[in-house]
Parts: C-alpha cells; sequence; structure tokens
C-alpha cells in the first residue's frame, strides 16, 4: 500500500502496526501491491556459486496476474549423484583417480539415499567452480603480458587461516565477498585437489558470477572484486526477472483484449 505514507514522528513499528490495520479493513485503500518474499540459493539456478539472496516482488493488484516464483533449476543431489554414483563429473573433467578426492562420511550418507533412486533426474546438477573455469587458460603473472582473456591477471599474496579458507574446485564456489575496506575474503580463492590456494582472477569471479566473458572490469583488483562481490548472480536474477516480465506481458494482453475486444 504505496499511499499509506508514514506520518510525521511516526515510528517504523507504529507505522507497521497502521499498515495491518488498513490491510485488514475494509474499504478502498487505493494502489494495492500483492508481495511475495522468498530466500534463495543462486546455486539452485545453475549460479556456481552457494550464494543465499531474498528477493521481493509485488505485482500491483489491478493488474490481476497470477504468479508464483520460479521452481530450481539444479541439484545438489545431481552433483552427487554424478560424482559419486555415476563418476559422469569426473569424467567429465577427465580427472584421473588419483586426483579425485577422498568422500566424506556426511556425503556418504547422503549416497546412502541416493543410490535407490533412478536416474535421471528433474535437474541440473550444482555447477562447480571447475565447471565454470572451463576453457580458461592459467592467469597471466607477468604485467607486461597483454595476451590471454581480460581481467585475468594472477594475483599474489593467498593463504588460508581459520575463516579464511577458500572454495573447493570442485563444488560451487562460497559467496564471493566485496570484503571489509575493500579487502576481499577467504571466499575469494580457490582450493586445488591437492590443497594449494590462489585468488581467483577478476575474469573467473566474473564467470562465478554468470557474467559473460566480453564484459570488462575497470579499476584495481581490489576494486573489481568489490564490484562482483557486491553483485547478483546473473543466472538468478534472470530466472525471476525473466518470469516477472512473462507474466507482467501476458496480463497486458489479457487486460488489452478486455478495454479493446476485437470485433469480427
Amino acid at each position: 500500500m504505496p499511499e499509506v505514507r508514514q506520518k510525521p514522528k511516526e515510528t517504523w513499528p507504529d507505522h507497521q502496526k497502521r499498515l495491518e490495520r488498513e490491510h485488514t479493513s475494509v474499504g478502498s485503500k487505493g494502489v494495492k501491491y500483492r508481495v511475495l518474499r522468498e530466500l534463495f540459493n543462486a546455486a539452485d539456478y545453475g549460479a556456481p556459486q552457494k550464494r543465499h539472496r531474498v528477493f521481493i516482488v509485488g505485482f500491483r493488484e489491478d493488474q490481476n496476474v497470477k504468479w508464483s516464483f520460479p521452481n530450481a533449476t539444479h541439484s545438489e543431489d545431481v552433483l552427487l549423484y554424478e560424482k559419486w554414483v555415476t563418476g559422469q563429473y569426473w569424467e567429465r573433467h577427465e580427472i584421473s583417480a588419483k586426483n579425485i578426492p577422498v568422500l566424506s562420511e556426511q556425503v556418504s550418507l547422503r549416497l546412502k539415499r541416493l543410490r535407490f533412486q533412478n536416474h535421471p533426474f528433474e535437474r541440473s546438477p550444482w555447477r562447480t567452480v571447475r565447471d565454470a573455469l572451463q576453457g580458461l587458460p592459467a592467469p597471466i603473472e607477468s604485467v607486461h603480458d597483454c595476451d590471454g582473456p581480460l581481467n585475468h591477471r594472477f594475483q599474489g599474496g593467498a593463504r588460508t587461516y581459520p575463516g579464511h579458507t577458500g572454495s573447493p574446485i570442485d563444488e560451487p564456489s562460497k559467496a564471493l565477498k566485496a570484503g571489509d575496506h575493500g579487502v576481499p575474503g577467504g571466499e575469494n580463492m580457490i582450493v586445488n585437489y591437492d590443497g594449494s590456494v590462489r585468488y581467483f582472477t577478476v575474469r573467473e569471479a566474473a564467470r562465478i558470477q554468470g557474467f559473460p566473458d566480453g564484459y570488462v572490469f575497470h579499476g584495481s583488483w581490489t576494486e573489481t572484486m568489490r564490484q562482483l562481490g557486491n553483485a547478483v548472480p546473473v543466472m538468478l536474477a534472470q530466472a525471476i526477472a525473466s518470469s516477472v516480465a512473462t507474466h507482467l506481458t501476458r496480463a497486458d494482453i489479457e487486460m488489452s483484449s478486455v478495454l479493446h475486444p476485437r470485433v469480427n
């Protein structure tokens, strides 16, 4: 109810109570929105990153839009199944047996349930850091080397310590962070199968967030990583925004047909 505005000196809790009274009372409140909210994990929508974000979507009531949030398209269970039941994940990336990590006890318990399910699943597997970076060469280390992908320069100084452990290469990354005072957090590191770590390049972080390779970032490594850390993964935003756009277009067409019926 955007027209029911906060009064002078009215506190936010008091304003909320007045909104609740207006909402349950009889009579017109002017413009009114039907609002939905939900928490999402970007990995469930194809982002190679475990990043949780809340979306709040409202449709004006007179538009008569019938809508719900889109279903997830990707699943952790399917990734586990392709790793530890069929082995498709390791085959797809040509990973030799000696470089496959040891199966954890926690995952083993989940697999007992998954082994009784018949593949194929309805969803695609979660995408991993390795999936996202496929096709990228090693980062450029020389400041004089201009060849290779844009924004793909090595950044030194990566190290691990408690709370700063990085993202395993064969999992979706942890949520990329902008960091305090412009310093990216440990989630902005890649952890290889041998335990070695390094910082993501800007191009790698951009892929994890879903930006195309032709998207150019300007500024220092710290500044561009801050920009990326503040972004919403493209795959998740696109899934929700395109669904909203489709339903709004459909509602407009239906409204137009009512206001301007065709005469045969």
